[in-house]
Parts: C-alpha cells; structure tokens; sequence
C-alpha cells in the first residue's frame, strides 16, 4: 500500500486519482483504458525490438485476455481460463501444422480441424465455453488451414506466450478493486434509501418523477451489487452467504420503502401528517441516521462508526394488537429499522476485511 502522507505534495497531487479508492472506483474505465494501452504499446516495442516474425499475435492475445476485465476479483481466474485456451489451441495448432508437413494430406488435416473445432463449440456452450471457444479460434491461428510452414506455427505460438506474460503482469499493475464498486454502489443506495424514507415520512409525493426515478435507481443498483459479489467475495475472503445476506437486507429496506410508500395515510391532511411527524419522531431519526452512518463508513472506510452503540429500536413485535391504519403503518417502520439494524451489524462484523 502507497503510503502518501511520504511523497512530495506536488506528486501526491498528480497521482491522487491513482492512490484515492474512491478517486480510483470514479475513473476505474480510465485507468482500465490507460493499462491495456501501456500494456498493447510494450507488446508492440517488444515484439517489433526483437524483431519477432508475426508479432502481431502477441498484441492480439493480450487484448483478448485482458481487453474485457476490469476488476481484480475476476482477473486473475478469467485471465487463466483465456490463457488455457489460447495455449491449448496453439498446441493443437502446432500439431496439425505438424502432420501436414509430414504426412501431406490436405484432406486429413482439413477433417481433423473440423473435428477438434466441433469438439470445442461442443463445449463453447456452458461453464468454460470462452476457454473452449478461444482455444477453437486460436487453432487457426497457428495453423491456418494447415498449410503455413511449420516455422510461423511455431513463431506465432511464441507471441502468443509473450502476449499472455505481458497480459497477466498488466493485469496486476494498479489492480480495481471489485470491493471499491461494491461500497460505493452500495453507499449510494442506502443514502437513496434514506432520501426515499425522507419523502415519505414528510408527506412529499410518492407518485412524482423524482420518487420513480430514486426507486428505479435503487433497483438497478441491486442488480449491479449482485453480479460484484463473486469477485468481492474473492477480494477479500467474505463468504457469498454474508454477502447475499447483506444483498437481503438492502432488498428488504427496498421492498418496505415501497410499502410504506403505498400505504401511508392521506398526506393532504397537514394535522395527520404532523401527528404522524411527531408519533413516530424517534423512529424517523433512528432510521436516517443508521443509514447515513452506513454509507459514510462504506465510503471513507472508517467503520469504526458502525460499532458505536445507538438507541435501542422499539420492539416491532406482530404481537402487537393493531387498532388501526396508523398502526400498521407504524409495525411496517419498526419492522423496516429492526432490517437496518442487523444491515449495519452484517457490515459492523465484516468490515475489517472490505474497508480496504
């Protein structure tokens, strides 16, 4: 880890966006871009510099194993798969280039590609059917249709080492964090989740753009938290069982916002409303402040705020008998600040490993 307070203020400066998760999770397509160039134009003098025939196929590999990968979590076990691939298709090419030369039957060699390519769109369907379909691509590659001499096959599966060793080393310089995604994504949802919470309980209206757009950006953001949480989990060593829980309870704050929403009782009536502001004073500020006080610890990482003691929730007990409208609506808040509490408990006990 960079230890920025010991670099001059001038370097601190420029490299800021670098060294800053937050920064880094802001321009992470950026920094993405800038990588696979650097590592694109070091193929290019390399293979060009040693003046390596078909050196073409060195940039072209590292663009296929890395050109799509982002985040940390996925690189390193996509990045092998789009290797295996590659050199088990550069070795069946080399094979096939081999038996041509020696046995001389186009026939033969045209039937064996067939074969071995259907084999690989067999299995290019399903788990693993990238490693398998680049394995496929790459046998003619190498090989043609059997008739490039044995020297280019041999030449192009060099560059295509040398492409998969510059991906996998550009791979882990400056690595994105899959984690990074995951706070911030998850950060802004709980503060969408208060300002949604806000604008029901003061009477706003919850049939306006403005509520549509924040629950539709809450939804999307869900989605997007849960394809993160493979490459989360394997970040930062956080089991998919605590992570799909933590994704319930943000689904469950969600789902009783929307309730809440629907059954709020008349916000035209300015008395109800101020009563229904002072009744349920407490559980207002409880809730905003559970929320705002998770998203600041995801975002700065200081999550020793998640451990400090808060006013203990009423009991949301369905014992409880229900007397009117107002009540249940009350239930539904207790039961909706009950989920939030055990959200910041989750992320309380899990913090040491993602506020990295």
């Amino acid at each position: 880890m960079f230890r920025t307070q010991r670099l001059p203020p001038l370097l601190r400066r420029l490299l800021r966006p670098l060294l800053d998760p937050y920064r880094r999770y802001q321009h992470a397509r950026l920094i993405h871009a800038v990588r696979v160039s650097l590592g694109l134009l070091a193929s290019i003098l390399l293979t060009t510099g040693i003046n390596l025939p078909h050196g073409e196929w060195a940039s072209v590999t590292m663009l296929v194993v890395i050109g799509g990968l982002q985040h940390h979590g996925n690189i390193g076990k996509k990045a092998a798969e789009r290797a295996i691939g590659t050199l088990v298709g550069a070795g069946i090419g080399l094979l096939l280039v081999l038996q041509q030369s020696w046995l001389g039957m186009p026939w033969l060699t045209y039937l064996a590609m067939s074969v071995v390519c259907g084999f690989f769109s067999y299995h290019a369907i399903g788990k693993g059917g990238y490693t398998a379909l680049l394995a496929g691509i790459t046998v003619f590659i190498v090989a043609g249709h059997g008739d490039n001499p044995l020297s280019d096959g041999l030449w192009r599966g060099v560059d295509i080492l040398i492409g998969i060793a510059l991906a996998l080393a550009f791979s882990f310089a400056l690595p994105l964090y899959a984690v990074f995604s995951w706070r911030y994504n998850l950060a802004d949802a709980l503060r969408d989740c208060a300002t949604l919470y806000g604008r029901i309980i003061n009477g706003q209206s919850v049939t306006d753009d403005e509520h549509h757009r924040l629950i539709g950006r809450l939804n999307s953001v869900m989605v997007q938290l849960r394809s993160l949480m493979p490459s989360v989990s394997k970040e930062v060593k956080v089991s998919m069982t605590e992570l799909d829980a933590l994704q319930r309870n943000l689904r469950m704050c969600v789902s009783t916002l929307e309730i809440l929403a629907n059954t709020r009782p008349d916000a035209s009536d300015p008395a109800a409303m101020g009563h229904l502001q002072t009744l349920l004073k407490a559980e207002h500020r409880l809730i905003r402040v559970q929320l705002v006080g998770m998203a600041r610890a995801l975002k700065t990482g200081a999550y020793q705020r998640l451990n400090r003691p808060v006013e203990p929730a009423p009991d949301p007990s369905l014992e409880a008998p229900v007397y009117s409208p107002l009540d249940g609506y009350r239930l539904l808040i207790l039961q909706l600040l009950a989920n939030i509490d055990e959200m910041r408990q989750r992320l309380a006990k899990t913090a040491p490993r993602w506020s990295i």
